[in-house]
C-alpha cells in the first residue's frame, strides 16, 4: 500500500468518528473537506497569501474543548464570507458544521495532523483528495456515487476523445471533477506539463481550457477542492435552478 492509499483509509477512518456524533455517511465528505482545506493550505504554504491571519490552520489546532468548537463554527462562516479568493468563499459558502461534541473535533484535528504529509506532497495532495472522493462514492450509504464517475471510465473516455492543448473542454453536469482532472491529466502527460507550450497557451489551459457546472452545493465545494488541489484555474459554476 502506497502512502497515499495508507492515508486515505485512515482518513475514511475518521468517518466513523464522525458517526459517533451522528453525522450521516452524506455529510462525511463535506465536514473533512473543511478541515483538510485549512490544513492542506498549511502544508503547501498557501494560508499566508490566501487566509486572513487569526484564521488559519495553527488557530484551530491550539485551542481545545469548547473554545476550538465555537472558533470552528466562526472560522467556517467567516471564510464564506470575507475570504481573499473567491474561490475559498465558494468552497466554504453556506458552510457549517454538524459537529455537535468538542472532543469528536479535537479527534480530528489531531489524528489529520498527525498524517504522514510529507509522503502525501510526494505523491501528490489530488491524488489523496480523489482517493477520499472514491471511497466515499462505493460507500453505498453515501449516495455520493451520483456524483462520481468510476475513474477507469473516465481514463477511458478521455483516451478515446484526444484532448488537445487550446481546446475548450466543458462537462455541463461536473460532479466532483473527476472527467475535467482527466482530461488535464491528459494534456500535461503530452506536454511535458505544460512546459512544450508557450507562455500564453500555458496560460489558457490552467485559466481558461476546462469549464464546468454542477448543480448541488456540496458537489460543487467538493469539485473545486478537486481542482484546486490538481493546480486547475479554470471557472466552475454552481448552477443555480
Amino acid at each position: 500500500m502506497n502512502a497515499t492509499s495508507d492515508i486515505v483509509q485512515k482518513l475514511w477512518g475518521l468517518c466513523h468518528v464522525l458517526r459517533d456524533d451522528g453525522i450521516s455517511y452524506l455529510q462525511y465528505v463535506t465536514e473533512l473537506t473543511y478541515l483538510l482545506f485549512l490544513k492542506m493550505m498549511q502544508e503547501t504554504g498557501a494560508e499566508e497569501t490566501q487566509l486572513p491571519e487569526g484564521e488559519r490552520w495553527g488557530d484551530l489546532a491550539s485551542k481545545d474543548g469548547l473554545e476550538q468548537l465555537n472558533f470552528y463554527r466562526a472560522l467556517l462562516l467567516s471564510l464564506g464570507q470575507d475570504a481573499a479568493s473567491s474561490r475559498i468563499q465558494a468552497i466554504f459558502a453556506n458552510a457549517q458544521t454538524a459537529i455537535k461534541q468538542p472532543r469528536i473535533l479535537n479527534k480530528l484535528v489531531t489524528s489529520i495532523d498527525g498524517l504522514d504529509w510529507y509522503s502525501a506532497k510526494e505523491e501528490g495532495l489530488g491524488d489523496l483528495y480523489e482517493g477520499l472522493l472514491q471511497k466515499n462514492a462505493e460507500e453505498k450509504k453515501s449516495g455520493a456515487g451520483q456524483y462520481f464517475t468510476p475513474r477507469a471510465l473516465i481514463d477511458c473516455m478521455v483516451a478515446l476523445m484526444r484532448p488537445q492543448p487550446g481546446e475548450l473542454i466543458q462537462d455541463p453536469a461536473a460532479g466532483t471533477g473527476g472527467f475535467l482532472i482527466a482530461a488535464d491529466r491528459y494534456i500535461k502527460q503530452r506536454t511535458d506539463d505544460l512546459f512544450e507550450l508557450s507562455e500564453a497557451d500555458q496560460s489558457f489551459q490552467i485559466h481558461q481550457a476546462l469549464y464546468g457546472m454542477e448543480l448541488v452545493q456540496d458537489a460543487h465545494r467538493l469539485l473545486l477542492m478537486n481542482l484546486m488541489l490538481h493546480g486547475i484555474e479554470s471557472e466552475v459554476s454552481e448552477v443555480n435552478p
